[in-house]
């Protein structure tokens, strides 16, 4: 889910590899499907979850970004296949009371991010598309904005 607040900055977590713990990133919020549940049903439930706002799944529209991916994660391969919604919010206070007992052994903190931020970076973020993903998404890279 790309969660974008009034000063078009998005929400990103703060993650570490448990098996690997000099393995930090920053990453989206969203995760895996329940059986018989839509990419929509579910990054509303993440959302919820992840960061205590509720949304319905109605309110998503249809995915901006699609991509498939494999990476290890405490001792296990995974691959998925992902969809990124667009989310835009006023700002707000993230609760993470909902993490799960994984999430909050691997989630080290949350920040709202820039795209001029993440270009600039050097820390590790998920998709390595972001800040492209986002310029396209939020019109920026049209010459007309």
């Amino acid at each position: 889910m790309l969660v974008v607040d009034d000063a078009e900055r998005v929400l990103l977590f703060h993650g570490v590899d448990p098996a690997r713990q000099e393995h930090r990133y920053w990453f989206t919020p969203g995760g895996g499907l329940s059986p018989g549940e839509s990419a929509a049903s579910g990054a509303v439930r993440e959302l919820a979850e992840e960061t205590g706002l509720r949304r319905a799944a109605s309110d998503l529209g249809r995915p901006v970004f699609q991509e498939t991916t494999e990476f290890p994660f405490d001792g296990v391969w995974y691959r998925q296949e992902q969809e990124f919604f667009l989310l835009r919010v006023p700002s707000w206070a993230v609760d993470t009371a909902g993490f799960s007992e994984v999430e909050r052994d691997s989630i080290i903190d949350h920040r709202w991010w820039s795209i001029d931020e993440l270009e600039r970076t050097k820390e590790r973020y998920y998709p390595d598309e972001l800040a492209t993903v986002l310029s396209r998404v939020l019109g920026k890279d049209d010459p007309q904005c």
